[in-house]
């Protein structure tokens, strides 16, 4: 955004973005997931009981917030295509990992929080996609019955 306000003449110098988007997703942006995954303090889930409540409070959320506006897909996917498609914009970790850490950093979150937070994101990526294929496989299992039937 920065560079974009800064810099708005990009036809004097063409490759200069190529080469600062190759910086930053080569190497930038997976130091930074790769710290922040060294950093997780794991122990702070068994220290904390609460922090362990927290996980499926934050999985519960994410269906909320960022599942359920796939209810607007119902009538164009049908109701299993919504449910998938609410599931698989539920999952969520490199958005959290940073907010995560950028709260942590400024001391809006507790660390506890924190590792809550991220685990709640690690479980929406491991449990939601493969309930999402499910979804969408028991959907079309029920399709090959209906056309074998009729």
């Amino acid at each position: 955004m920065v560079l974009n306000l800064v810099d708005r003449d990009t036809a004097s110098h063409p490759v200069f973005r190529p080469k600062l988007d190759a910086l930053g997703y080569g190497f930038l942006i997976p130091v930074f997931f790769v710290s922040s995954g060294v950093e997780y303090d794991l122990s702070a889930l068994t220290r904390c009981p609460s922090a362990l409540a927290k996980i499926p409070l934050f999985l519960l959320s994410l269906l909320i917030v960022r599942g359920a506006p796939a209810a607007l897909y119902a009538h164009t996917l049908g109701r299993r295509g919504a449910v998938a498609a609410g599931l698989l914009q539920a999952t969520s970790l490199p958005v959290i990992v940073t907010a995560a850490s950028i709260g942590v950093a400024i001391r809006v979150i507790g660390p506890v929080t924190a590792s809550a937070l991220v685990a709640a994101g690690l479980m929406s990526v491991l449990v939601f996609p493969p309930v999402a294929l499910s979804v969408i496989r028991a959907g079309r299992t029920q399709t090959q019955l209906l056309k074998e039937e009729g």
